[in-house]
């Protein structure tokens, strides 16, 4: 009896360390995932700096897009008399229906390699992929590995925007709605991002939509040289 009560006491103590080392690694791995997926395939997502710079963009645009003078009636009572009216402009039904299509927006972002800053974040085909499209045209076979119809498909980094979005809306819902129904002397952004960020450097660089192409052939060419000299090294 004392030999098979050993047995199985090795049995699950044996057990034990399997669950126990496998807990370690499972935590060891995903919470290094990210560095590992930027320090393997290049992906750089977007910092905090990013995210709310423009997810109060996105927000800012799309209530100037759902500018409306209409009066609405809010209220569940039958009687049109006892209504509440109310303008559609300070109205939550505006609210509601721009922060459900904001983070849909960020699908719409490209990721542009060539340059570093916060102007990386643009809705707009980056300089690579039209220089790409342009000797394709001319006739030059392109390989990367991938079918040409994906070229323009949103990277890993666009789709994690898109969740960072949506859990930026989810921790700040509080900071926006009081600048929402409040007197908004400043811009939603200077309220939200001034307010939470310890970095703030992001936010005085430009769009990436306002860097216009040759600026962004003048960078990618400014650091030809320094590869040509590294190489000849």
């Amino acid at each position: 009896l004392l030999i098979i009560y050993f047995q199985q006491f090795r049995k699950m103590k044996l057990i034990f360390c399997l669950q126990f080392g496998l807990i370690l690694f499972s935590y060891f791995t995903f919470s290094s995932a990210g560095d590992l997926e930027e320090e393997k395939y290049g992906v750089i997502f977007a910092n905090e700096c990013e995210v709310c710079k423009l997810v109060t963009k996105e927000v800012t645009e799309l209530l100037e897009s759902h500018d409306s003078s209409d009066v609405i009636e809010t209220g569940y009572n039958i009687d049109s008399k006892n209504k509440k009216k109310t303008k559609y402009n300070k109205s939550e039904l505006r609210l509601v229906e721009v922060l459900e299509d904001t983070c849909n927006g960020m699908s719409d972002y490209r990721v542009h390699k060539e340059r570093k800053d916060s102007t990386r974040w643009a809705k707009s085909m980056s300089q690579t992929f039209k220089t790409l499209h342009g000797l394709v045209d001319k006739g030059v076979k392109v390989e990367l590995g991938i079918p040409m119809e994906l070229w323009d498909e949103p990277s890993a980094e666009v789709g994690q925007l898109k969740t960072q979005c949506e859990q930026f809306l989810e921790d700040h819902e509080d900071l926006i709605n009081n600048w929402y129904f409040g007197d908004q002397h400043s811009p939603l952004q200077s309220h939200v991002c001034e307010s939470i960020l310890k970095d703030k450097k992001c936010l005085s660089e430009p769009y990436g939509e306002e860097i216009s192409s040759s600026d962004s052939e003048k960078d990618e060419g400014s650091s030809e040289p320094n590869t040509r000299e590294k190489s000849e090294l």
